[in-house]
């Protein structure tokens, strides 16, 4: 591809931001904010906020800053160009795509079009908020982080949060097993600093892209989200390669010192505080932006989880994860759903056709098995959607006996940060609850959903002509003969069942001529 063909505004955060200004129902999914604002009073205002917040004018300096751009499934699927329905299909889609990564230089580079180094960084100065009240610090919660990975040969993409301690260190959390926690290891073991990049400021296809852990070089992983080729710059003081089409780029490495300094506390995407870690120093040599760049922070932990940017991605990762894991184990899945309210990773619901009894619980066991932080499955008929609390609740309250329907296991791999374990837990428990139809019992008449008539069906010169065609609801009957209230149709059945020749199923209902009865046996 011609470098100077590529679009490198296409998937730059602000491009995204204005597309959601230019929706019909903008006012739902954005607000605008033109006047200054201090960082003070960034985090009330994003909190439980259902909308994006673009703030023109944050903090001193007077930066751009945006948060909850992400929080909400409709955005994320705006972002994607589809619906919220279609977004768990798009990804998958996406994913089996070829990636293209196009290399650029500085000079061409938006991110780079305005560099500070030495004396000229100073984190201090950007629109960096305090985010929850006990928090250990202001923090970059939008923080992408780029990495070499010398084992692989690949560039390492992970999402973390950074705490600022100074004008140009801060910490960061490497405490939970990830891969770049691996590739810090084996730089420590080395004596070396490990170097590494910072993105804050990305499209949202690129923030979800930072949050799978999949075992490819995850710059093509990005490419491929984006279903188009991703242009990328070398940095200014290391070798590590970013999107060129970012908004702001923080260089630097992990201090070969290692796990030496106090992180934290800070309010985590389940939506509880984690305490004070020792952790690793990120060192800063350089911040990189576009002229006209704006920041970012991602709105996580509270109790308005929902509308969060955090518990939103990672309800996408989990629903991919999980639809991996059911390719193999069941035939039909219709959809999969992790509700964000639970920080998108405790609680999935899946919608099955099964072919076979029992597949309900082959589908508990293969998320159980291979989705490690998901706790709670939920599985139900087709009929069900998935996406509806409503209905998942009358599923559970009508298709689901305790005794027979619940699948409890323990003994799992679990989530350090699930403030439901006991204290010293190394291990956790998972359930399962099948709110399928028993095999084969789904076409009774006790579990059919009523819903309102539609009147449809063939039309006949009166009701006995309709009846003699074959057994009839009252529904049909109306369609049958055009009646407007179905008095004349019970009228018409009054006078057959005087005849003598009118007669009505044992089980459906259905209304029938006596010659049509079936003998009993």
């Amino acid at each position: 591809m011609n470098k100077n063909l590529l679009n490198l505004d296409r998937f730059r955060l602000k491009t995204f931001l204005d597309s959601l200004r230019a929706r019909p129902d903008a006012d739902d999914e954005i607000e605008v904010r033109p006047d200054p604002v201090r960082l003070a009073d960034v985090a009330a205002i994003l909190h439980d906020n259902p909308r994006a917040v673009l703030f023109e004018r944050a903090g001193a300096a007077g930066y751009p800053l945006t948060g909850n751009a992400l929080a909400s499934r409709t955005r994320m699927a705006h972002a994607f160009g589809t619906t919220p329905r279609g977004l768990l299909p798009e990804i998958l889609k996406r994913l089996r795509s070829k990636p293209e990564i196009v290399e650029i230089p500085r000079e061409l580079a938006p991110v780079q079009e305005i560099v500070a180094t030495g004396d000229e960084v100073d984190l201090t100065e950007l629109p960096i908020n305090l985010q929850h009240g006990l928090d250990g610090g202001p923090y970059i919660s939008a923080a992408i982080d780029f990495a070499f990975d010398p084992s692989s040969g690949w560039t390492n993409v992970g999402l973390r949060r950074l705490m600022i301690r100074g004008r140009t260190e801060t910490g960061i959390d490497l405490v939970a097993p990830s891969d770049l926690r691996v590739i810090l290891l084996e730089s420590l073991a080395k004596k070396k600093h490990l170097p590494l990049s910072i993105v804050v400021g990305s499209h949202p296809i690129d923030y979800l892209a930072a949050t799978m852990r999949l075992p490819v070089d995850e710059l093509g992983l990005m490419a491929q989200l984006r279903g188009a080729p991703l242009p990328v710059v070398k940095c200014v003081t290391n070798d590590l390669k970013v999107p060129a089409d970012a908004e702001w780029v923080i260089e630097g490495y992990l201090d070969a010192a290692g796990y030496v300094e106090p992180e934290g506390p800070y309010g985590e995407f389940l939506g509880y505080y984690g305490g004070v870690k020792i952790n690793p120093v990120f060192r800063v040599t350089a911040i990189t932006r576009r002229k006209d760049a704006v920041f970012q922070t991602l709105t996580i932990g509270g109790n308005a989880m929902g509308r969060t940017d955090t518990a939103q991605l990672c309800a996408l990762r989990t629903e991919v994860l999980a639809w991996r894991a059911l390719e193999s184990a069941v035939r039909e899945v219709r959809a999969i759903y992790a509700p964000p309210a639970t920080g998108g990773v405790y609680n999935l619901r899946v919608a099955l056709q099964q072919r076979v009894p029992g597949e309900a619980r082959n589908a508990i066991a293969a998320i159980f098995a291979s989705v490690a932080n998901v706790k709670n499955v939920f599985v139900v008929d087709p009929d069900i959607d998935i996406f509806s609390d409503e209905q998942i609740e009358w599923a559970l309250g009508t298709r689901f006996q305790p005794e027979r329907d619940l699948v409890v296991q323990g003994g799992f791999r679990t989530l350090p940060l699930d403030p439901s374990l006991d204290e010293g837990a190394a291990t956790g428990s998972k359930a399962g609850f099948d709110l399928t139809w028993t095999f084969g019992s789904g076409n009774r008449m006790e579990a059919t959903t009523p819903v309102p008539p539609k009147f449809e069906g063939r039309r006949f010169e009166s009701v006995k002509a309709a009846l003699a065609d074959g057994p009839k609801f009252f529904e049909e009957l109306m369609a049958a003969v055009g009646s407007d209230d179905g008095g004349d149709v019970v009228r018409a059945l009054e006078e057959l069942r005087a005849e003598g020749v009118l007669a009505r199923e044992t089980e459906r209902g259905r209304y029938l001529l006596r010659e049509q009865a079936m003998p009993a046996p």
